[in-house]
């Protein structure tokens, strides 16, 4: 297929999509689709100036058209999306991003965490909000959305996990109609990120620390006396995990075990699975959990390493 072809097979995909958002005027029109195609065609930096020069409007104009406030990205990222994952199992994937900015003029300009430099670093940071298809292993982004500075955080009364959580859910009726898994990172197995999603009609797939506190729920049965029965059978110790409890996937290296805990972090039940590295390693177990507590865990381990496409 020729770079023609491909141009404009993704011209008319991008122009499709952009007539199934509504009130879109012409000369909106017009801007729009020529600077889909120069982002296409730049090969170095895109700015406001490096459109005006190789695009067929001015600066000023392509200024206007990323200030249309009104305008839906998520209606039109989710039109393109419907038509190229087609699996049946979707999911939503979040990872935050730092973006190398200097001056101070910027908005929302601050320091963040850099994963690839291990510190944080003045900048910006955007969260991705991508949509994952298990069924084939691919990857769209939907939307991505800057995230507030510190000082802007404590003036919202803030803090930052709870301001993802906030904008997640600020748009749950366009991303429960796509899905209502949301897979992150661990930096989001924290109970004032997880509890606010559950509540509001999400599922949470994460990983969690090593030192965790994880509890069997008890299988003690009701006797018709007075009081409850204990709640918990005890902490659970990875190092020597009750087998008699779980149930073991196959794998092709190490070992896999799906049970259903107590935790305490969270304060509620969750599905959880426990991978032991192969004989002869030194690094430790690795646990991943779902707030859906009834999910398969070799399901649960499936969805979250999906998550890593986002990054692609």
């Amino acid at each position: 297929m020729t770079k023609e072809t491909l141009l404009m097979q993704y011209q008319s995909e991008c122009l499709s999509a952009l007539k199934s958002v509504a009130n879109i005027q012409k000369p909106f029109e017009k801007t729009f689709m020529d600077t889909m195609k120069l982002f296409m065609a730049i090969p170095d930096r895109i700015n406001f100036l490096q459109l005006g020069r190789y695009g067929c409007f001015s600066e000023q104009t392509y200024r206007n058209l990323f200030e249309h406030e009104t305008f839906d990205w998520f209606a039109f990222n989710g039109s393109i999306i419907s038509k190229h994952l087609t699996g049946k199992r979707k999911v939503i994937a979040i990872d935050p991003s730092y973006i190398p900015k200097s001056g101070k003029k910027t908005p929302w300009i601050g320091y963040f965490w850099s994963g690839c430099a291990g510190e944080y670093k003045r900048g910006l940071e955007i969260m991705g909000i991508g949509i994952i298809d298990i069924d084939n292993h691919e990857c769209m982004t939907l939307g991505s959305i800057q995230t507030p500075d510190c000082k802007t955080l404590d003036n919202m009364d803030k803090n930052l996990v709870d301001w993802y959580s906030c904008y997640l859910i600020s748009r749950k009726d366009k991303l429960q109609s796509i899905s209502k898994t949301v897979v992150a990172d661990a930096f989001f197995s924290k109970e004032t990120f997880v509890t606010p999603m559950c509540e509001n009609g999400f599922h949470v797939i994460s990983r969690f620390r090593n030192d965790v506190v994880l509890y069997y729920p008890t299988l003690e049965k009701k006797t018709g006396k007075r009081g409850h029965p204990k709640w918990f059978d005890g902490r659970i110790d990875f190092a020597n995990l009750d087998l008699t409890r779980c149930k073991e996937y196959e794998v092709n290296k190490g070992k896999l075990y799906g049970l259903r805990v107590y935790a305490k972090a969270l304060k509620r039940y969750v599905s959880l699975v426990v991978w032991y590295p192969m004989d002869g390693r030194t690094d430790k177990w690795q646990l991943y959990f779902s707030t859906d507590d009834s999910m398969d865990g070799c399901e649960v381990l499936d969805y979250y390493r999906t998550r890593f496409q986002l990054e692609f």
